[in-house]
């Protein structure tokens, strides 16, 4: 099982890194965002529908978290740590500055509350306590969190601390907070509800510290999470995400918006829902193939089996501009012959799609199913037959 779902995880990877929205005159033009950067993904389709300056560096504030969350959650998949198991408070945790879960040495505390510290309140001071449980020390775990970034393609990131206050050298850029996002609701599917709590405190705590900071969960139901951060030199950050019912898609449709830089508290929840709404008004999401559907069938040579199942584990859809679908164009592209061994999820060729004549996406296609070789006589009638050909 961990095979498949490390499988899974690393055709993720490859899926994103090679699907894009087609430039041209078909592509309709985003809003105005008052943010000095900003990032709109189609997350199910694993497209960019619209972007400023994505690769600018910028202070993360308190989207460093992300990362930090995402090495908690590894953690508790791994069984390092559990949900129920308490962590101790230090007294560097106790005395971290900004804002704060409120917790003291006195207290011995679960990981679920300190998650929730974390994602909730933003609190520097749960972080600092699940970076220690997790990684020993501070130090420690802000070197996996540079492994962990490397690891994910953030090529424009480098961390200082697991919190997010301000330290020289401490900087991340759009794109990769993109690359973060998504990697961190694909893997951890289990652990997102966690970024839809409106309202949060541990016992004994200031109940007006309680509010969640993502206006969007109080005013959009189809928003999320994610995260919003803070600083004076950064401005105000956010990277929100919602799910949205659309016509054809079991399980909906899901953006993901990031903007940075801007005014105020207000300003960044104002600009997300903009681009939120628009990309989901200005693109439709097209079903194209259903999950383990065979996209094509082509056949093998020196097989077990005369053809190999060629699709995707989860469904195949691409975002083009509104009213646009019927003018989707699909092409396989895969090598020739295909000769057996494959292993299942092993990718081979890719679909490519366009609209009319522009290019959409090229979508990897992987062997829905393993092939192995044929036996001695088979392989050498093949290999006679390939001679021939």
């Amino acid at each position: 099982m961990n095979r498949f779902v490390e499988a899974l995880r690393a055709f993720a990877v490859a899926a994103a890194a090679f699907l894009s929205l087609a430039a041209g005159a078909q592509v309709p033009t985003p809003p105005e965002v008052a943010a000095r950067s900003f990032l709109l993904i189609d997350v199910t389709a694993n497209q960019t529908l619209a972007q400023k300056d994505i690769d600018a560096a910028v202070e993360p504030a308190s989207l460093t978290k992300l990362m930090s969350a995402y090495l908690v959650f590894d953690a508790l998949r791994a069984r390092k740590i559990t949900l129920t198991q308490t962590l101790p408070v230090s007294v560097r945790a106790w005395k971290m500055p900004g804002a704060r879960m409120f917790i003291d040495p006195k207290m011995q505390v679960p990981v679920e509350d300190l998650i929730k510290g974390l994602i909730v309140q933003s609190g520097n001071d749960a972080t600092v306590a699940l970076a220690e449980g997790v990684g020993g020390t501070v130090e420690h775990f802000v070197e996996l969190m540079n492994e962990q970034a490397k690891a994910l393609g953030m090529k424009n990131t480098s961390y200082k601390n697991p919190e997010g206050l301000a330290e020289p050298g401490h900087a991340t850029t759009a794109r990769d907070l993109g690359i973060l996002a998504t990697r961190l609701m694909r893997d951890f599917p289990e652990y997102l509800h966690y970024y839809a709590i409106k309202k949060y405190r541990f016992p004994g705590t200031p109940s007006t510290n309680e509010t969640n900071r993502n206006l969007l969960l109080f005013r959009d139901p189809t928003v999320d999470g994610l995260k919003t951060g803070h600083t004076q030199a950064a401005g105000y950050g956010m990277v929100v995400t919602a799910k949205r019912d659309f016509p054809n898609l079991t399980g909906g449709r899901r953006l993901l918006s990031i903007v940075l830089g801007t005014a105020s508290e207000n300003a960044r929840a104002n600009e997300s829902q903009k681009l939120l709404n628009w990309g989901y008004t200005a693109f439709d999401a097209v079903r194209l193939f259903d999950a383990n559907q065979a996209v094509a069938t082509p056949p093998v040579w020196k097989g077990n089996e005369n053809t190999v199942k060629l699709g995707r584990p989860d469904a195949i859809v691409v975002a083009v501009p509104a009213g646009a679908a019927a003018k989707i164009k699909t092409q396989v592209v895969r090598p020739d012959p295909l000769v057996a061994p494959f292993t299942k999820f092993q990718p081979i060729g890719m679909l490519k799609v366009t609209l009319g004549d522009e290019p959409v996406a090229e979508v990897p296609l992987v062997a829905l199913d393993a092939v192995q070789q044929a036996g001695v006589l088979g392989r050498a009638w093949d290999a006679v037959r390939l001679w021939i050909k």
